[in-house]
């Protein structure tokens, strides 16, 4: 029987080099798993740059990714995790008609009951801004699209922060400082 599949995200460290997010991605590519979110920023460690990445799959496969990743000479840690292992953002921006906002009152009673907020009008457009998980972004944009308003609609990738006090990129690095120190 194959193994159920899950949303895992995985959470890796790079020095700042050219190149790198090509050969993590590659290690998808040809194990055949679709990258759902990709999100690259910097780190809170100068010179190290996290990416977070969303698949869909089985714990025995995202264990081979993460093991291959690691390998990758520019990578410094890498790590996978399910979404109750982590705290998870995204955001999502909805450009909607303003001739149908004024009217429809409604679509400003459910931008509000979203936790949503308005950051731009003007007399063509309305650019509505949500900051929450994936699945209330994707409700929310149901929920406009109702009324038929919505001229654009996108959504970031996901960026996550562990539940843990410290990363584990940084335990990592402190134990490679004190092996070099010997």
């Amino acid at each position: 029987m194959k193994d159920q599949k899950t949303l895992y995200t995985l959470l890796v460290y790079s020095e700042n080099v050219a190149g790198i997010l090509n050969q993590i991605t590659a290690v998808f590519t040809r194990r055949q798993v679709n990258i759902e979110s990709l999100n690259v920023s910097a780190s809170s460690i100068p010179g190290v740059h996290k990416y977070t990445i969303t698949a869909w799959s089985d714990e025995d496969q995202i264990v081979k990714i993460t093991k291959q990743i690691e390998k990758k000479i520019d990578v410094v840690k890498a790590n996978y995790y399910t979404d109750d292992q982590l705290f998870i953002r995204e955001v999502g921006m909805y450009k909607l008609s303003t001739r149908l906002v004024l009217e429809h009152p409604e679509v400003s009673r459910v931008v509000r009951k979203h936790n949503a907020r308005f950051i731009e009008v003007n007399p063509t457009y309305c650019t509505v801004m949500l900051s929450s998980v994936t699945e209330e972004i994707q409700n929310l944009y149901y929920a406009l699209d109702e009324f038929g308003c919505v001229l654009q609609y996108t959504r970031s990738g996901r960026i996550a922060l562990t539940r843990s006090t410290v990363e584990q990129v940084s335990d990592f690095l402190e134990k490679q400082e004190a092996l070099h120190r010997k």
